[in-house]
């Protein structure tokens, strides 16, 4: 029996921070995605046009659905205990930049100063993301 695990074992075994080879993961999705919201939340502000305006709350909603998802990835699968433990306001910060992609945020608004604390949040994200690569 012995043999047959050594066989049929794990010959390497690897371990991550993350749960793929870092280089993966970048705050940069959410931000391009959270700058074309308010840039839609802008022309949305500039045209009166019905047809548009429909179309433009459409996309941001979508845009902001995407925000979301970036965020929550980086959440759950880049940062670990060792980070939390590090940066004790990260739970609130995503918290907050996740609220601020959904229905009380740029989901539900057409105000570009929604848009640009979304980009604040997620701008703070970026940084302690950047800090813990160069660690």
């Amino acid at each position: 029996m012995r043999l047959l695990s050594r066989i049929l074992g794990p010959r390497l075994e690897a371990s991550a921070h993350c749960d793929l080879p870092c280089g993966v993961y970048d705050p940069a999705q959410a931000r391009i995605e959270a700058e074309s919201v308010k840039a839609i939340q802008e022309k949305y502000q500039a045209n009166e046009d019905p047809e548009f305006r429909a179309r433009a709350i459409s996309i941001k909603e979508q845009r902001s659905e995407l925000v979301k998802h970036h965020l929550w990835v980086l959440w759950t699968d880049y940062f670990k205990p060792p980070h939390f433990e590090k940066y004790p306001q990260l739970h609130e910060l995503f918290n907050k930049a996740t609220k601020a992609a959904g229905a009380g945020g740029t989901k539900a608004s057409m105000d570009p100063a929604k848009g640009q604390e979304l980009l604040d949040l997620i701008a703070e994200i970026d940084k302690i993301f950047w800090e813990t690569k160069a660690a």
